[in-house]
C-alpha cells in the first residue's frame, strides 16, 4: 500500500481499550438478574455493535425489557470497570502516529456518555481529532460513522486506515472501500476478520504499530 494516510480510525472496546472481559461480565449480571439465558460467547460476540442493537439480537425474547436490561448492564459496566484501561503500547502507538501529522479518530458502538466517560479515564479527549459513537449515528458495519467521519477531517476514503478487532468494524470500512486492519487480540477470530480482506492482521498493539509505521515510511519513500 502505497497511498499517503492522513487518518487512522480505531475501534475502541478490544482494540485500543482492554473492557472485553467487562462487558462479558457486565451483560452477564444483567441477563441473571431478568432470569434470561446468555453464554458468554454469545456476549462477546456482538461487542462492537450499538446498545439498543446489542439487546435486540441478545434478548429479543423480551422486548418489553431489553431497556431495563440494558440499564442494568450500563449500571454494572460503569461501577466496575475503573480499572480498564488501553492495552499495552496504545499511549505509544497514538503519540508516535500524533508526532508524525497523523489525523487520529474513534469509531465505536459505545453511546457518547460512555465514550465521553472513557476519553476522560484515559484522560484522551485531546488526543482524536474526532470521535463518533453509535448513539448519535447509526451502528456499524453502517458505514455512515466513518463517512461522517471523514467529511468533517477532509480526508479522502483511500487515505484513511480502520482498525478494528470485529467483523464489525471491517465490513463497515470495507462498505466504503476504506483501507482495513484487524486485530486478533480483542473480539473475533483471525478467520472471521479474513473474510473482509484486511491488510494484515495484528496478533498485539506493539504489530501493530510496526505494521503502521511500514505503511507510513513507504507512502513517504513513493512521494519523494
Amino acid at each position: 500500500m502505497s497511498q499517503n494516510i492522513e487518518l487512522v480510525i480505531f475501534d475502541w472496546d478490544g482494540t485500543l481499550f482492554d473492557s472485553v472481559g467487562q462487558i462479558v461480565a457486565s451483560l452477564q449480571y444483567a441477563a441473571q438478574q431478568f432470569e434470561q439465558p446468555l453464554t458468554d460467547d454469545a456476549a462477546k460476540s456482538i461487542i462492537g455493535l450499538g446498545l439498543p442493537e446489542v439487546m435486540q439480537i441478545l434478548f429479543p425474547q423480551v422486548p418489553d425489557l431489553q431497556q431495563d436490561i440494558l440499564q442494568c448492564y450500563a449500571d454494572h459496566y460503569v461501577a466496575n470497570s475503573k480499572g480498564d484501561a488501553w492495552f499495552s503500547g496504545v499511549a505509544e502507538l497514538l503519540a508516535d502516529l500524533k508526532q508524525q501529522g497523523i489525523k487520529l479518530a474513534v469509531a465505536t458502538g459505545k453511546s457518547r456518555k460512555g465514550l465521553d466517560r472513557v476519553l476522560s479515564q484515559t484522560n484522551s479527549h485531546q488526543i482524536f481529532d474526532i470521535t463518533r459513537a453509535a448513539s448519535e449515528t447509526k451502528s456499524k458495519p453502517d458505514p455512515l460513522m466513518l463517512q461522517e467521519i471523514l467529511a468533517e477531517l477532509g480526508v479522502a476514503v483511500e487515505c484513511a486506515i480502520m482498525v478494528g478487532d470485529t467483523s464489525y468494524d471491517l465490513e463497515m470500512a470495507e462498505n466504503l472501500n476504506m483501507p482495513r486492519i484487524g486485530v486478533s487480540y480483542g473480539v473475533h477470530s483471525i478467520e472471521t476478520l479474513q473474510q473482509y480482506q484486511p491488510l494484515t492482521i495484528a496478533h498485539n498493539v506493539q504489530d501493530l504499530h510496526v505494521y503502521l509505521q511500514s505503511i507510513l515510511e513507504r507512502a513517504a519513500i513513493t512521494e519523494s
